[in-house]
């Protein structure tokens, strides 16, 4: 990612310039999110970071709200290929809290829920914004809720949690989960947590195969 120093010379008109200023424009919001908050990712902070003019950004994305928006699908869309390819690896409940614990940690190393964060506690105080955050969450909550039916599918446990609570109630504890670890810069009691419900994961699956007995 360019940096400050060193601005860009960008045709607009031009296909390939265009699409790298798009790209750089929008890391440069990643990071800005990430490092400084939504607060702090301002048009020149995020044009700074991109080595890029600011009147780009609203060239190319008419705000800096509708970049910022684009930054979170970026977070977003890479995040869920990850996720996408530890779910279909989780053969049972147990390997999914693995695999849940595996991406929190990833996660936290790499500021990816950090956005989405800071996106959420914007979209509290800007009204153009809640609609568009709560849209990019629901397909979390799907793809939770997915990943849930998968892995108690035949257990006695899908009748008493149904994916979709159970979708709601694991997006919201995630992200409670990595607020508090950035807060407080400390990351074990959530990681204790994810062990814990890996035992409980691994009871269930034995409870299930006793039944299947």
């Amino acid at each position: 990612m360019a940096r400050a120093g060193g601005k860009r010379s960008v045709d607009p008109s031009g296909s390939t310039g265009s699409t790298q200023t798009r790209t750089a424009l929008v890391e440069g919001a990643v990071a800005a999110l990430r490092e400084k908050g939504f607060a702090g990712a301002s048009a020149r902070e995020i044009a700074r970071r991109a080595g890029s003019n600011q009147a780009l950004i609203f060239y190319h994305f008419g705000s800096v709200a509708k970049l910022h928006l684009a930054a979170l699908d970026a977070v977003s869309d890479a995040r869920n290929a990850r996720y996408q390819a530890m779910v279909e690896e989780s053969k049972n409940l147990s390997d999914l809290v693995r695999a849940a614990r595996t991406v929190f940690d990833e996660d936290l190393d790499k500021g990816h829920v950090t956005v989405l964060v800071e996106m959420i506690a914007a979209a509290q105080f800007t009204p153009e914004l809640r609609p568009e955050v709560a849209a990019r969450i629901r397909p979390w909550r799907a793809f939770a809720a997915d990943s849930v039916r998968k892995a108690l599918a035949g257990s006695p446990a899908a009748r008493l949690l149904p994916p979709e609570e159970a979708a709601h109630a694991i997006v919201a504890l995630y992200l409670g989960l990595e607020m508090l670890a950035g807060l407080e810069e400390e990351r074990e009691p959530a990681l204790a947590l994810f062990d814990r419900a890996r035992k409980i994961a691994s009871l269930l699956e034995i409870f299930k195969r006793k039944k299947k007995a």
